[in-house]
């Protein structure tokens, strides 16, 4: 479950809150005292906890829910969008950004064989030069902090226009941000324990000096 309250309908005030409660969950329907035996509460066949659980401060709702709008009016290929927010998520390791961002890949035209080959993109021969740029400049921001090559901005600048690139820069790392919320809050499908934990010595083994014996001490 997320780490923070989810917040009931009872306790909303904040008409934008309820306006999206009403268009993802359902007219009326409480996300949180109501939730599916499946876990999936959205019309999206999404937990939804991202929801509830910034409804916790309307105004951060707001801003996040205004970034979306970003959307409406850019000029940016929807598609590298997708693309940079799809790696965006892979790269931060959230698994809700990116397997909500390779179905939003799929619903544009992106073919399984791309999408598969996503999290290897650099040994793939499907992408594009300007994709395998979106992916790589998408990777310098994520990975690097945006230390980007001179040589990656020069072939985005080849191929977008300034506006362009800035919808590029601002929205992946608008995503990357997200990714880091999500995996920080385990909300949507990254509500997942860590991974990475001791493996405990097997019973009856003594517990030996590692270093000692590799070093052949």
């Amino acid at each position: 479950m997320p780490r923070l309250r989810e917040i009931p309908r009872a306790e909303v005030t904040d008409e934008q809150i309820l306006f999206f409660y009403d268009r993802l969950f359902g007219a009326g329907v409480d996300p949180v005292c109501c939730a599916a035996p499946t876990g999936h509460r959205t019309i999206h066949g999404t937990p939804g906890d991202w929801w509830t659980v910034f409804a916790q401060a309307p105004q951060v709702f707001s801003h996040a829910v205004r970034g979306f709008a970003l959307y409406r009016n850019a000029s940016l290929d929807p598609l590298l969008r997708e693309l940079g927010q799809a790696r965006a998520g892979y790269a931060r390791g959230s698994q809700f950004v990116f397997s909500q961002h390779c179905k939003q890949m799929r619903s544009l035209g992106m073919s399984e064989e791309k999408i598969a080959a996503l999290p290897s993109w650099q040994v793939s021969d499907l992408f594009s030069g300007l994709e395998r740029a979106v992916l790589a400049y998408t990777d310098a921001l994520v990975y690097d902090g945006g230390r980007v090559a001179d040589e990656i901005f020069a072939v985005l600048q080849a191929h977008l226009s300034d506006r362009e690139i800035m919808e590029l820069t601002y929205i992946t790392c608008m995503y990357d941000m997200h990714a880091t919320i999500c995996r920080a809050l385990r909300l949507e499908f990254d509500d997942r324990p860590e991974a990475i934990a001791e493996v405990q010595v097997p019973e009856g083994v003594a517990v030996a000096d590692l270093s000692a014996d590799l070093a052949g001490d």
